[in-house]
This record gives C-alpha cells, structure tokens and sequence, in this order.
C-alpha cells in the first residue's frame, strides 16, 4: 500500500500526499481525518536494543495496521516516534472507527527483545479537517489530541481533534468542553 523501508511514507512524501487529500476534500467538499499513533516507549526501545529495533516495530506497525484500512488510506511517517494514517473521506465517526480498530490491533502487539516480550505503550490523537486547514494544522490537532493531559484551553484550540489514548484496555475520549 505505501512506499519505503518501514512500509511508510517518508515525511516530505507523507506532507504532499497530505496536502493532495486536503485539497481533493476542499474540492469535493467531502470529508477527511488524520489519525496520529505516536509510540511512547520507542525511545526507550531504541537505546536498549540499538537502531534496528524502532525501524522493525514500524515496519510490522504500517503491515498489521493496513488490514485495518481501505485500499486508498495511506500511512507515513511524520518523525521518529509517530506515524500518521491519512483517512480521506472518514468523517469524525467513522474516524473513531477506524481509531477504534487500530487500538484493539495495537494491544495484541507485544516487542520481543532480550527473551522478554514488551507491550507498545501508544498514544492516538483523531483530527478531522476542516476547511483552511492546513496539512501543518491537521497534524498539530492530531498530536495535541495523543496529549494525555489535555488543559481545557488546549481542547478548544484543538477544534476537530479527538484524543484517543490506549491503556490497558485502550480507552477513546474527547476534548473538555469548549
């Protein structure tokens, strides 16, 4: 489904293909949602197995997650610890939907490393577009919804943006009031 190593969009690829989408929902007046998974515990991955690690969790991440996608979803890499499906034509909606899907797919994975298996410790941030919005805008309320700690200020700013962070179980919220 999507190019590269880790079976993602690379950022700048991730940025214009984004942008695309945007432009085709301003058009069509039709609907676009941006879920961001950002693996917390990546870094600490990263320095007790070595750079290896992190790019092999990304790549099972983007194979396991397409079974949960349609065929025109794409999924990048927007930094290190994230990466960012592209949901055009998903409303709010069916944006927790899909969010709901990758959460309960995200508990079933465990990293092996060192003879131990390790849960991922995940954070998902939904944002739906709206217009004048900005690929740059949609990502920031994506990433300002994986806050866990969400001031009330911070919720309103987040305009669309649904946090949905996973626990154990997994749990979907929304913004404080605005």
């Amino acid at each position: 489904m999507t190019p590269g190593q880790t079976g993602c969009l690379p950022a700048a690829a991730l940025s214009e293909r984004l942008e695309e989408e945007i432009n085709r929902a301003g058009r069509h007046g039709t609907t676009l949602s941006c879920l961001l998974v950002v693996i917390d515990n990546i870094e600490e991955f990263s320095r007790e197995q070595g750079g290896d690690l992190p790019e092999q969790v990304f790549a099972y991440l983007a194979r396991a997650l397409e079974r949960e996608l349609r065929a025109f979803d794409r999924i990048g890499r927007p930094s290190h610890d994230e990466l960012l499906l592209v949901l055009p034509g998903a409303d709010g909606p069916r944006g927790e939907m899909v969010a709901r899907r990758v959460l309960d797919r995200m508990r079933t994975i465990k990293v092996e490393a060192d003879g131990m298996r390790r849960p991922l410790r995940v954070s998902v941030g939904l944002a739906a577009w709206r217009k004048d919005a900005s690929g740059e805008d949609l990502l920031g309320q994506a990433r300002a919804a994986t806050r866990r700690e969400q001031p009330e200020d911070a919720a309103a700013e987040a305009g669309g943006a649904t946090p949905v962070q996973s626990g154990s179980p997994p749990v979907l919220g929304r913004p404080g009031p605005s």
